[in-house]
Order: C-alpha cells, then structure tokens, then sequence
C-alpha cells in the first residue's frame, strides 16, 4: 500500500485519488483526503491535514471527515472539508461553516458569443466596475432598512421577486429555489443586521468577483444542452456571499458557544471547531441565523445578477430578455444543511458541514432542480483569473463517496501576504491584458492577492473530481473580463 507522511500524520492510499489517515486515538472516524499526488503535496504544505484530522475529534462525525482536491488551512475546519454530522446526537459548528456564510457562486448565461463582445471588452469591464458596487464597507444596489433586511433574512429570493429584482425562473434555478425555511431574523443580533443593510448587491473583497467568461470546451454535449450551454457561448459567474452580516452571524455563535458549551470545547484540539450539541438552544438557534445569512446572501447575488443584466442592455443596446440572460443555477458552499444520507445501510439526518465545498448530488435526487434532474445538479467550479473554470454535474459517486460534495475552485496556495509580496498588482493586470483578459479592481493590492500563481491548477482539482465520480465535467470556460474589490 502507498503511503504519504506530512510531519505526524501519515496517509494510506486507499484506491486512486483517495487516501486516508487511519482513525486513532480519540478519533470518531478516519479521515479522507481526494486528491492525486501533486494536489496532495500541496495540501500538505500547511494545516489542512492537521486540522482535518481535528475535525474527527467533532461529536457525531459520521464515516469520515473529508477534504477536496482544492482543500487549504482554513479557520479551525479546513477550507475544502466536509463533515457528515449526526443532527440528533451530534453537533453543528460555526468554525465548520465559515464566517462568510452562503459564499457561492452562480452562473448566468447569454445568447452572445465570443465574437458579440470582441472589441467591448473595455467598455464592458469599466461599466461593470462603475455599477457594481465592490470593496470593503457599505454600498450595495439596494440602500435597505431593517425592515428590508428582515424581510430578505426571513423570505431570502422571494422578497426579490417580489421586489421586482428576480423572475419566478431565477428562483427555480437557485439551490433550495432561494429560501431557507428554517431562517428565523430573531435569530440573527441588530449588529449583523446593521452590518447588513447597507451591503445588499456589493462584492465585498478578497477572492470575491464577477467575470464575464466564454464556454471554450465541451465535454459532455447531453447535459451542455440540458443545461443551455455551446461552446463560444458568453456566461456570467459572480462569487461572493453574505458580507459583514454573515461575518457577525458566525461571530456571535462563536463567542456564545464558547461560553455556554466550555465543556464540549474543552474535549476538542482546536477551539476554533467550537460547537453546539444537537438539540440544544444553541444549535437550534444558530441553524436559524445560518439560514437567515444564507437567504441574505442569495439576495446578495441576486441583485449583482440584476445590476449585470441592466449593464449588458446599454452595452449591447437589447434587452436582458432579449439576450436571454438567464440563471444557470446559484450554489453555496458556505453552509451546514439537514440532509439524509445512507451510513452504513442506515438513513440518517445529518447537518451536513461544507465549508468551501460545493453540493453535488446527482441525476434523479429530488433536490435536484426540475430542469436538471435527467442529468444531475449543476456544479460551478471557478478557477483563477487567469485560468479557466467548470461547470460540472453531479457524479454519481458523490452520494456515497463524500455526502453529495465535490470541490468549490481551485484552492490557494500561497497566502494574500505572500502573494503581495512575489506580485506586483499592475503588472498582473498588464500580463492577463496581453491573454485578452481585462481585470479591473479597486486596487493593486487586490489583484496580487488573487494572481493566477496562488492558486492550485484548477484542471487537476477537476480531474479528480471527474476520476472519482463525485463531479463530472460538463464544459470548461476562460475568462473575458473580471472585476473585483
């Protein structure tokens, strides 16, 4: 059997692409890592397999803890993993959902090709960045009131339908159509919704983006057609999630936790894996500030999909209609979900933990869109900048393999420090120009962070993904034009 060892922890290769550290000691379950040996050597290279193999250590933790092929060191819960929990005599932990609760993304796509936007690119990219809000601090589309923000925590999509801001179609390609049912704004303090009101329709910062792509590969024409995608074709992907009010949300559960469940926190290697036992006031009540968060963040990108299509109609002087620029599908990967699962022969409830992993689950499952439930769920895999992303449809696999989830991009490899320190901003921008992609953010520093060298080849995570069976490849696509905070 092949072997890998980092520093104290040693993996046994269990088939191709998988491998296992061996449950031991105060362990629940072993834990699993997919990856091939270069993304391994990678993953390596910091935390990630430390704090996964602590991410056992969590009550409930049902046949193994998991991290993708694009896992990184995150905050207590590697970024990539995911944990299968027992939802009646296990835990939920904020730390293994993140602070940027429902960061997602979603794919709109267009009737346009490549060729419709040549000689548009700039135009395109300045009125981008002058309508979308983006960056650190306030400003969205919408400047909301409490009363506002209420109602978008508590209705998530619907209140944009009703607002005028979403069609009844936008809602039904959205995962969960836009709604967590389990929302509850009492829930969430007034701090976070203070944070909130003025951030709904902004970016934020940091990895977040829009960038305007064209489809350059197909590789499974069926679903490509199911899901209204041809090669040439310009789609839309925006990244980001539920800014500084889900940033509160997790703080706040956390400093609470900390205090009322010190015993629970004390068994476990990492404070930051603070947990909630299921059944208790705690967990209940931060499963309904999740789910308020989570609602606010699909509004959040709702309205930058709304904002974009307002843009393209004066850049190409149509309608948004008219170009058919419609939703693909929006997916978190920020989150902890109720779901069944098979374990061991039994179906169980769990809270699903993802935390920079993306919902996979395969053709016929019945949370599977309507449109989409031939050929599985679409998955969106954004690479960098300077390389291409995916869409991909939900392997077969994945149900039994890794609870439904497969990656969520491409993963860091060097930190935002580090990256400011080995890339000049200016130069970045000029070198993707000379690619024929346009960048533009609100500074130098922004686009070093996010230089296509700090991040994992986003063709090896996929093709693991693809070998496994948990995601399959669909199309691939390059980027156009990006902007960012």
């Amino acid at each position: 059997m092949n072997t890998y060892t980092a520093g104290d922890i040693t993996l046994e290769q269990v088939r191709e692409y998988v491998w296992e550290i061996p449950q031991e000691g105060d362990m629940g379950t072993p834990a699993r890592v997919f990856a091939s040996e270069e993304l391994l050597e990678q993953i390596a290279d910091d935390k990630t397999l430390e704090q996964l193999k602590n991410t056992t250590h969590l009550p409930g933790v049902q046949k193994y803890a998991l991290c993708m092929p694009d896992g990184h060191q995150g905050y207590g819960f590697p970024v990539g993993g995911v944990a299968g929990i027992d939802a009646e005599n296990g835990c939920i932990s904020p730390g293994a959902v993140g602070y940027d609760i429902n960061c997602g993304v979603r794919m709109m796509r267009t009737n346009l090709t490549y060729d419709d936007l040549r000689g548009n690119e700039e135009e395109l990219v300045d009125a981008l960045f002058a309508n979308i809000p983006s960056g650190l601090g306030g400003g969205g589309v919408v400047e909301g009131d409490i009363d506002a923000v209420n109602d978008v925590l508590d209705r998530g999509m619907a209140w944009a339908l009703d607002e005028g801001y979403a069609t009844e179609a936008d809602l039904a390609h959205c995962e969960d159509e836009g709604v967590r049912q389990e929302s509850d704004p009492s829930a969430v303090s007034q701090k976070a919704k203070d944070r909130g009101k003025n951030q709904l329709g902004s970016l934020g910062s940091g990895n977040h983006f829009l960038e305007v792509q064209r489809v350059t590969d197909v590789f499974r024409e069926d679903v490509a057609e199911a899901y209204g995608l041809s090669e040439d074709q310009i789609v839309v992907l925006i990244h980001c999630g539920s800014r500084g009010l889900g940033h509160q949300v997790c703080n706040d559960y956390l400093r609470k936790i900390e205090k009322t469940h010190s015993g629970l926190l004390s068994k476990l290697p990492d404070k930051e894996l603070a947990a909630a036992p299921a059944g208790s006031q705690l967990a209940e009540e931060y499963y309904q500030a999740m789910g308020a968060a989570i609602n606010f963040a699909w509004v959040n990108r709702q309205l930058i999909m709304h904002r974009t299509r307002q843009v393209f109609e004066r850049v190409f002087g149509q309608s948004w209609e008219a170009m058919e620029m419609e939703l693909l599908y929006d997916v978190a990967h920020n989150i902890a979900k109720k779901e069944t699962h098979d374990v061991n022969g039994e179906e169980k409830e769990l809270f699903v933990h993802r935390k920079g992993a993306t919902r996979a689950f395969p053709a016929g499952h019945p949370e599977v869109p309507g449109a989409y439930l031939d050929v599985g769920q679409p998955i969106i895999i954004p690479g960098s900048m300077g390389a291409g992303s995916y869409v991909l449809c939900g392997g077969e696999e994945s149900m039994n393999l890794s609870f439904g989830s497969t990656a969520h991009g491409a993963g860091r490899v060097m930190s935002r420090t580090q990256a400011k320190k080995d890339y000049w901003g200016g130069d970045v921008q000029d070198e993707l120009e000379q690619e024929q992609i346009y960048v533009k953010a609100q500074s130098g520093a922004t686009v070093a962070e996010e230089a296509p060298g700090v991040y994992k080849d986003v063709d090896e995570v996929v093709k693991v993904s693809d070998a496994l069976g948990i995601g399959d490849k669909v199309v691939r696509t390059y980027p156009v034009c990006n902007i960012k905070g």
